[in-house]
């Protein structure tokens, strides 16, 4: 053989191991669509954030409308849930994520549209059926575009898009509504382009070959053979949203009150810094912790005591405690809940992976709105300082209790 001939043979044949060797990108694009879009429609969901308090003054509702109004979410959550939760494993992923997408579309015009409490109701009750719809499919379609499924990128992707989303929505609605022209109105606009581009994307969705089970209204099962483990991953992922919640809905007017201030700016940053504080966790948790059951746990002590000091800060009046509570708070919930989420993954069977997806959900928003409904009931009777003090450490007290079966588990 030549030599020119043997260099051929030779280039062509680095070719074909540089070819074997190329990682497979084409699972990014729908990947980030799917993510993208999951986290345009949470900070949809958490623009009003910050300016309940606004509402509050505008419309003349009390504390105990202001956590119906946010619990409204929740509700109607569980309700699509029920409706809704097969529908992706008969029909595919691509339309419930769609329809799911316009709907969140059609809460914020509600929202910016917003002339009295009712609207509010109306906005909320939309944005509950369209995270209803989109987390059960976005959860499955994370695990099944991606090719490394053995690893945690499924599960961050999907704790990234809800605790980022959370976060993304008080702090670009708070500074526009500080800084910017029309408080009540632009920042619905903004998030509704953003949306609108999501759901371009999503029309391109690859689609994955429908079931052939008859779709049709019932609760999401759990397979009999992973309920207990089911519930204790539920409960896990309940406690630390339910606890991130509060950060959302009832804490920014609490902080008003507690430190005698009206800057939006900073109550968006504050309800943010919890979520944001989760996601770097997330990040960090990806490559960390081995012991899904223990880290768990250490997420679930640390919610606990971030809880502690949220309630602390209502005798000491001080911002520091406020921003580490908050900071604690997210850090504990990102480490629970991405090593929870990723343990869902692996127990969830192929076959009804967005059937149990929408389960577990449904698991997390019954305990995120009895929370912050309770809140608004016993602000009723004693203010909102003791609202959050008992449900703070009713919270703190499951969050310990669960923590010590996550041990148990390990053992």
């Amino acid at each position: 053989m030549s030599a020119r001939h043997g260099g051929y043979v030779s280039r062509m044949s680095s070719a074909r191991t540089a070819v074997r060797h190329r990682p497979d990108t084409a699972y990014l694009r729908p990947v980030l669509t799917v993510f993208l879009g999951w986290l345009c429609v949470m900070a949809g969901v958490n623009l009003a954030a910050p300016l309940y308090a606004v509402y509050a003054d505008e419309f003349g509702f009390n504390g105990l409308v202001l956590t119906t109004v946010f619990a409204t979410y929740a509700v109607t959550l569980v309700a699509a849930l029920l409706f809704c939760g097969r529908l992706a494993d008969r029909f595919g992923r691509r339309p419930v994520i769609l329809a799911g997408l316009l709907i969140g579309c059609l809460g914020l015009v509600v929202f910016g549209a917003a002339d009295s409490t009712g609207w509010l109701y109306v906005a909320r009750g939309l944005q509950g059926v369209a995270v209803g719809l989109i987390s059960g499919p976005a959860t499955a379609a994370l695990v099944e575009i991606d090719p490394q499924r053995e690893t945690r990128r499924p599960a961050l992707l999907a704790g990234l898009a809800q605790a980022a989303g959370s976060g993304l929505g008080p702090v670009l609605s708070g500074c526009l509504a500080e800084w910017a022209p029309s408080p009540l109105h632009l920042s619905y606009v903004v998030g509704l382009v953003g949306t609108l581009v999501a759901v371009g994307f999503t029309w391109f969705l690859p689609e994955r070959s429908p079931g052939r089970e008859p779709w049709r209204i019932q609760w999401p099962r759990v397979p009999s053979g992973i309920r207990t483990d089911f519930l204790r991953v539920g409960l896990t992922a309940g406690l630390v949203w339910a606890s991130l919640a509060l950060y959302l809905s009832v804490v920014p007017s609490y902080v008003a009150e507690l430190l005698h201030t009206d800057n939006l700016a900073l109550l968006g940053v504050n309800s943010a810094l919890a979520c944001f504080a989760s996601a770097g966790t997330q990040v960090w948790a990806r490559s960390h912790g081995d012991d899904q059951h223990r880290s768990q746990a250490v997420g679930l002590s640390l919610l606990a005591l971030g809880l502690v000091l949220l309630v602390i800060s209502s005798a000491s009046h001080s911002l520091p405690t406020v921003l580490t509570g908050a900071v604690v708070t997210g850090v504990g919930h990102g480490m629970a809940f991405v090593h929870a989420q990723h343990e869902l993954n692996t127990l969830a069977p192929t076959d009804r992976r967005a059937e149990v997806s929408a389960a577990f959900v449904c698991c997390v928003y019954v305990l995120v709105g009895g929370s912050v409904v309770a809140v608004g009931i016993i602000d009723q009777a004693g203010g909102l300082t003791q609202g959050v003090f008992v449900v703070g450490a009713l919270l703190t007290a499951a969050s310990l209790a669960t923590a010590w079966w996550q041990v148990h588990r390990a053992e």
